[in-house]
């Protein structure tokens, strides 16, 4: 049983095949059965899909902020912290970076799918707590891709950079990314409003 939990695939694939029992579960005790070919439940799927993009990027970036920057200073000794910047930092960031992207994605499907669509966009009435938080993740992921990973790069080796530019360029990523994480609260809060009646 511990072998099987150490593989991620053989994980995640458990994941789902559960989920997909408790649905059949579910369906066969109350009767109410997934209707593939109906429309709301599309629009649902899309917005688990936007939810799990969501806690993968979140969930990364609070991790950087909240653990990994703060943490790294402290590593004794210094010779240890490179373990951190070569094996752990790029498998993060890649899940970091591919997660607001799949976030933004789904988001637009699920907004086009709302009777507000894309126009929520330009603040349209009724739309406008969804409007900001659209915004606000578009800012981030902008933030992600063209600010924290290019600097990012330089920090962990993968384009040359001499150490005067490598510090430059992990002040420059790590403001980025404290930016994110303050953008991120009001962002998320926007998000969940449109649908719970807080804006």
């Amino acid at each position: 049983m511990a072998s099987f939990f150490q593989s991620l695939e053989k994980t995640l694939a458990a994941g789902v095949a559960l989920l997909i029992v408790l649905i059949i579960v579910v369906g066969l005790a109350t009767g109410s059965f997934i209707r593939v070919g109906d429309v709301q439940w599309w629009d649902f799927f899309m917005r688990w899909l936007h939810v799990l993009s969501g806690v993968m990027w979140i969930g990364l970036l609070w991790y950087f902020n909240f653990v990994q920057t703060p943490t790294m200073p402290t590593i004794e000794p210094v010779e240890h912290r490179a373990a951190v910047t070569k094996f752990i930092l790029p498998n993060a960031l890649f899940w970091f970076r591919y997660g607001a992207l799949a976030t933004v994605i789904t988001g637009l499907i699920v907004a086009s799918m709302e009777p507000y669509g894309l126009s929520a966009l330009l603040f349209t009435r009724g739309a406008v707590g969804i409007g900001i938080g659209m915004w606000l993740a578009l800012i981030m992921a902008f933030n992600v891709w063209f600010i924290i990973w290019p600097n990012q790069q330089k920090v962990i080796g993968l384009k040359p950079a001499s150490p005067e530019e490598k510090a430059n360029a992990g002040r420059m990523a790590g403001m980025a990314s404290r930016i994110n994480t303050m953008l991120s609260i009001p962002m998320l809060f926007c998000m969940v409003a449109q649908e719970n009646g807080g804006f």
